[in-house]
Formats: C-alpha cells, sequence, structure tokens
C-alpha cells in the first residue's frame, strides 16, 4: 500500500483470518492479533483502522508525530474480542457494523485486508466497497480459489515444482498417513519437518530424527482436524531463512524487498532487509521465483501483495519452503519505514523488526524516554532509528520494534544500543 493518491481507505485488521491458520486455531490468531496497532503506521488523513486491538492514546500521538497526520483526521474503531471469528463477524457481533459503514459510505472508499478472505470479500460487498487493489468486490472474490490454495504448504508445493523451483524432497499425505510418510523419508535423511497444510509462523511443525520414530508415531498438533492434510518434507540444513517479498498490479508484478528471517524453531521471530552477505547470492533466483509465482497469480486473478519464503543450506543452495499470499509480518513494518525515510531522501534503508523481552515492565513514554537520552529513536530529519512500532505491550516486556539505518551496520549499532537501554533480556 504505497498509494498516496488512493481513495479512502478501510484499514481491517482481520488477524483471526483461515487464510493463513485453521480458525480453529484460536489461541494462535488471538496471539497474532495482538500486532493488530502496527497498521496504524498506513493511516492517511481520512482513513479509518478497524482493529480487534486497542491502540493507545499515547501510541497515537507517536505514530502521529512520526507520520505528520493528526490523531483526530483518523479514525480508530476498536472491536471487543469475540473468539476465534473471523473479524467482520466479530464487528457484527458488537454492533458496530453501522460506525464502519459510516466511514463506507465516502466516495471512493475501498476495504484494505490484513488477508484477502472470503468472510472480508463478503464485508466488503456488504458495505458496498472494492477490495484494494481490485477494481471491483466481484474481482477479489473471483481470486479467492488461488488465494486460498497458495497459501497452503500442498498448494505451493505443487505450483512450485511446475514453475521449475527447488524444492526440498517431501510429500503430501493426509494425517493417517504421516507416520509412514515420515518413515519412509528418514530411510534417506536424517531428520525430516512435519507440517499442517495451512499453517503460518511455525505453528504446528515438528522436527524429527530417525530416534524420535523407534516408538508410536509423531504426536501432531490437532490442526486440520482427524484427515486434515500435512505435508512430510526432508529437513534442509539451515544457514538461512530468507524471503522475497512483491506485489501484484494491473502493470505486472514488481519486487518490494527481500531479506532474511530470524526464526526460534522454525518459528517468525525477525527480519533484517535486504540480504545479509552470507546469503546475498541467492538474491537474482528468489526474485526469479517470486517473479514466476506472481505471475501465476496473476493468471488466475490475484492483485496485491505476497510473498515467497526460502531456505539457504550450508552449501548455499536455496530451497523454496512456502508462499503466503496476504499481508506478512514484514509488509506493514516494509511500508512503515519506506513511509518514515521519504521525507530525508536518502537511498532505500537497510531495516530490521525484532521483538525482546526487558527486564522490568516499562510502558511506552517511559521506553520512548530511554530511546531519545541515547538518540537512538527515529529521528525523520535522518530518517533513521529505532521505532516502537506495535504499542506498549500488554505486560510491559514483550516489545516489538523496528530499526533503521543507511546501511545494514547501522542497524546492527542502533539494535545493540536498544538492547542495552530497554534492558532487553
Amino acid at each position: 500500500m504505497d498509494e498516496p493518491d488512493a481513495g479512502p481507505l478501510l484499514l481491517f485488521a482481520n488477524f483471526l483470518s483461515d487464510l493463513a491458520v485453521d480458525l480453529a486455531e484460536g489461541g494462535a490468531l488471538a496471539r497474532w492479533a495482538q500486532q493488530a496497532p502496527r497498521k496504524a503506521w498506513l493511516l492517511r488523513t481520512g482513513d479509518a483502522l478497524v482493529t480487534p486491538g486497542s491502540l493507545s492514546e499515547d501510541f497515537r500521538r507517536y505514530v502521529s508525530g512520526l507520520t505528520g497526520v493528526a490523531p483526530e483526521r483518523t479514525t480508530v474503531i476498536e472491536v471487543p474480542p469475540a473468539g476465534a471469528v473471523p473479524l467482520a463477524r466479530a464487528v457484527r457481533e458488537a454492533g458496530l457494523t453501522d460506525r464502519v459503514a459510516a466511514h463506507a459510505r465516502r466516495p471512493g472508499t475501498a476495504l484494505l485486508p490484513t488477508a484477502p478472505d472470503a468472510s472480508a470479500v463478503a464485508f466488503a460487498r456488504e458495505l458496498g466497497l472494492t477490495v484494494h487493489p481490485y477494481a471491483t468486490a466481484e474481482e477479489a472474490a473471483a481470486a479467492l480459489p488461488v488465494t486460498m490454495l497458495l497459501n497452503t504448504k500442498a498448494g505451493f508445493r505443487e505450483a512450485a515444482a511446475r514453475l521449475g523451483m527447488r524444492l526440498p524432497e517431501g510429500r503430501v499425505c493426509s494425517r493417517p498417513e504421516v507416520d509412514g510418510a515420515v518413515r519412509r523419508l528418514l530411510e534417506r535423511h536424517e531428520r525430516v519437518v512435519v507440517k499442517p497444510d495451512r499453517s503460518a509462523g511455525g505453528h504446528g511443525m515438528l522436527f524429527l530424527s530417525r530416534r524420535d520414530v523407534r516408538g508410536p508415531g509423531p504426536a501432531l498438533a490437532p490442526v486440520g482436524g482427524p484427515r486434515g492434510t500435512w505435508v512430510v518434507e526432508e529437513h534442509v540444513a539451515v544457514a538461512e531463512s530468507v524471503s522475497v517479498q512483491l506485489e501484484n498490479t494491473p502493470s505486472g508484478t514488481r519486487v518490494l524487498f527481500s531479506g532474511a528471517m530470524r526464526t526460534e524453531h522454525g518459528s517468525f521471530t525477525g527480519y533484517v532487509s535486504p540480504l545479509p552477505p552470507s546469503c546475498a547470492h541467492v538474491a537474482g533466483e528468489l526474485e526469479e521465483w517470486g517473479r514466476r509465482l506472481g505471475r501465476h497469480l496473476a493468471a488466475h486473478g490475484h492483485l496485491g501483495p505476497f510473498g515467497l519464503d526460502a531456505l539457504v543450506d550450508t552449501a548455499g543452495v536455496p530451497y523454496a519452503g512456502e508462499s503466503n499470499v496476504r499481508r506478512t509480518a514484514t509488509t506493514t513494518p516494509h511500508a512503515m519505514v519506506t513511509r518514515l525515510t521519504a521525507p530525508a531522501g536518502t537511498a532505500p534503508p537497510a531495516w530490521s523488526v525484532a521483538k525482546g523481552r526487558t527486564r522490568t515492565a516499562l510502558g511506552l513514554t517511559e521506553a520512548l524516554a530511554r530511546l531519545r537520552e541515547r538518540r537512538l529513536a527515529f529521528d525523520p530529519a535522518r530518517g533513521q532509528g529505532a521505532v516502537l512500532y506495535a504499542d506498549a505491550p500488554e505486560d510491559g516486556r514483550s516489545w516489538r520494534y523496528a530499526v533503521v539505518a543507511p546501511h545494514p551496520d547501522g542497524v546492527d549499532e542502533t539494535e545493540r544500543g536498544l538492547v542495552e537501554a530497554l534492558e532487553i533480556e
């Protein structure tokens, strides 16, 4: 969403979506929804944000101070928790439909969902809105089948193979077939990884060795139900986890950025862009894979952002991993970085996002004061510094932050200073 001249937007932070994970996995989805405040960085004058999480007044003033958009010139509609249900349903159950509809009546308004799923498209139709960046809600609806399919591990493996991407050896199977697939693959590989078909952020993944399957079969997470689809793959000896983020527009597919993911046990914990020297050599192949995927998506009607994740092994060889046909954990931070650095007129910066746990609880005001005292807080004039981009966490300790600098060394230096200033463990 880098079109400053686009009409009014109704930003729809539908983190609770069956696009990435089955809605039955409500606990994981609720945790991800705690990041909803970051959508405030996309707000322009006249825009409205529908969010499943609250935004503090301090955070709104902080965002306003950096974007230059006064809080009173935007609208934030907070939706009370309603369990593991789509955001549109939660809006209805909270009696907020008329309030949301009031913003939808402005000429040219479009819905910008975090996840372009069936529920969001239906809600846009109900309100008489288009779905950004589609010309009509009908076009967005026509793209739903490929969007849903390419957010699954199995759907991606099939498409990636046809598009000529390098893949780990693996098999798509139902839950009852997982044990046999694991044992057969372990005859040729030391370790395997078992993935639920529709999952994100490492949720439900298992890493198994031959020792782990000497007894009963693997204890799978209850993702996907008793006959749900799973993917069993060889475990790649990973040196780096990387991704490229792209966007389909009416004029074609364009690369937005690439970088390396920080992960723990397969779960996303952070990101750094551009690709570090250790894996920069895969950029060309990664981007080519992304363009092929973009053309495939476009042929089936998809417009908007999508990402391709890959693993780089210890020999420096990349293997395609999965696609995320939605706004991801890096899409909004990248848009924020692009927006905040534009006034400085500098070259595209290096940046990172990360999370850390402080020794003691802090409020947003205190955390920002510590960064400002050490000249670490983002400075619009210089186009660099640290941003606490997701509001103060409920526990006061589990902070998410972004760091922006002209070059990667500056990112590392600022992040070290932030860790010391906030006393991150």
